[in-house]
C-alpha cells in the first residue's frame, strides 16, 4: 500500500501503483497493454492504452477498435499534479467524426461537442470539481484510474490483517453520454479466478453506477493492474491480454 499512497502523491488524480525506479527521467511508463473485450466468449474489440507519468502533467491514452473494422475511437486525458484535470479530448474516429474535449471552467468542467467538422461547437458546463474522474464509455483503462484511486483513498493496511478497504463514492463525468454519473464502490475481498486456465487470486471490487455494476479484479502482485472486468447480467467480459 505504500508504494500506492507514494505514486497518488505524484500523480494525484490517477492513484496508481508502480515500482518506478528512483533515478527514473521524466516521462515514466506506468502501465500499457490491451483488454480484450469478450461477448459470448468471441472478442469483439480490443482497447490499447498507456498510462504515462510526466513532469507536471500525466497522460492516459486509449484506443477503442471494434473488430472488422466497424469503429474506432480514442481518448486522451492530461492531469496535473495536484489531481486538477488539464484536458480531455474524445475523438470518434469511424464511422462519424464527433470530437468531445473537457477542460477546467474556473473550479468546474466545461464540455465542448463538434457533431462534425466545420459545426460550431456546442458547449455544455457541469458543477463538478476539476478532480472529478473521468470514466468514459467503452474506456476500461478509466475504471482502472478510478479503481487505483479508490484503493488509495479508501484502503489501509495493517499489520497482519492486508489489505484494508470501505466503501466510497465518486462523482464523475461521461463526456460521451454529456453527463455526470455516481459510482458507488463496494470492496469484495480476495477471489480465485481462472483466466486462460491459469488460477489467480485477485483483488474484486465492484462499479455501481448508473450504467448497471461492474465487478473489477486487479493484480495484487503486479501494482493492482486491472485483469478482468465482468458485468452483472451482461455476457461481456473484459480481459487483459
Amino acid at each position: 500500500m505504500r508504494v500506492i499512497l507514494k505514486l497518488i502523491s505524484a500523480l494525484a488524480v490517477l492513484s496508481t501503483v508502480t515500482a518506478m525506479p528512483k533515478d527514473s527521467p521524466a516521462g515514466d511508463m506506468v502501465d500499457s497493454g490491451s483488454f480484450g473485450v469478450f461477448l459470448d466468449g468471441r472478442r469483439v474489440a480490443t482497447e490499447t492504452f498507456s498510462v504515462r507519468q510526466q513532469s507536471g502533467v500525466n497522460t492516459i491514452s486509449s484506443q477503442v477498435k471494434v473488430e472488422g473494422g466497424g469503429s474506432s475511437q480514442s481518448a486522451d486525458m492530461q492531469v496535473s499534479p495536484t489531481g486538477a484535470l488539464i484536458r480531455y479530448e474524445w475523438h470518434e474516429l469511424a464511422p462519424g467524426k464527433t470530437v468531445a474535449v473537457v477542460v477546467p471552467n474556473n473550479e468546474f468542467l466545461m464540455e465542448t461537442v463538434t457533431e462534425k467538422p466545420g459545426d460550431k461547437p456546442a458547449e455544455q458546463p457541469f458543477l463538478l470539481p476539476n478532480t472529478s474522474p473521468i470514466v468514459d464509455n467503452n474506456f476500461f483503462i478509466h475504471r482502472q484510474v478510478l479503481a487505483w484511486r479508490y484503493l488509495a483513498s479508501s484502503c489501509t493496511t495493517e499489520p497482519g490483517k492486508g489489505l484494508k478497504c470501505g466503501p466510497a463514492d465518486f462523482g464523475t463525468l461521461v463526456p460521451q453520454g454529456r453527463v455526470s454519473s455516481r459510482i458507488s464502490v463496494q470492496p469484495v475481498g480476495d477471489e480465485k479466478v481462472k483466466i486462460r486456465g491459469v488460477d489467480q487470486t485477485l483483488l474484486r471490487i465492484d462499479f455501481k453506477g448508473d450504467d448497471g455494476q461492474w465487478q473489477l479484479w486487479l493484480n495484487p502482485q503486479d501494482h493492482y493492474k486491472l485483469m478482468r472486468v465482468t458485468k452483472t447480467g451482461d455476457a461481456v467480459e473484459v480481459l487483459r491480454d
